[in-house]
């Protein structure tokens, strides 16, 4: 790989990382051939982008990340020794939940490091962690379940009251006695 090639894909790796708040930098050697496709075949399926590069070259891409963004990637530097592939994902959970059920019982692809928010999670036990991490679409419907309750309540207060206020109030105290 020539100077320029390697200029392209540092460029390339750190546009990835400005767009992606979520990334995971995993281990996946020593997977024969067939598995590697298979996991590509996965992540393509559920719109994770999937980088294997040199160690060196995603530390550039991130320094100039970081410089760009003004984000601290530092913390994912020690992450980088051995065979390293990137995973790119709009979700937090996604490359936690796919690895976690593509390698069923086998010890590869390791997560070394997660960058999920401008928080790092770094090592392969923190993969149950990650799968429990909501995605945005969830917390929404949380907070919308949430703030649905009260009116219901409400509601059901105005409906069963007979649609006066003296009735909605007997019926929220009889709630609260």
């Amino acid at each position: 790989m020539n100077k320029t090639e390697k200029t392209s894909l540092i460029e390339e790796l750190k546009q990835q990382f400005i767009d992606n708040k979520y990334f995971y930098i995993t281990d996946c050697s020593t997977l024969p051939v067939k598995k590697i496709n298979k996991l590509r075949y996965k992540c393509y399926e559920q719109g994770v982008a999937i980088h294997v590069a040199k160690n060196k070259l995603i530390k550039k891409a991130l320094q100039w990340a970081e410089e760009e963004t003004k984000v601290q990637y530092s913390g994912l530097y020690d992450a980088l020794k051995g065979p390293s592939t990137v995973m790119f994902s709009e979700t937090g959970n996604l490359p936690a939940k796919l690895i976690k059920e593509f390698r069923a019982g086998d010890k590869k692809p390791a997560v070394k490091a997660a960058f999920i928010d401008t928080s790092v999670f770094l090592g392969d036990e923190s993969l149950d962690a990650l799968t429990k991490i909501k995605s945005k679409a969830e917390l929404l419907g949380d907070v919308i379940g949430m703030l649905q309750s009260p009116m219901q309540n409400l509601l059901g207060a105005l409906q069963s009251g007979g649609n006066t206020i003296a009735g909605v109030l007997k019926t929220l105290e009889e709630r609260e006695g």
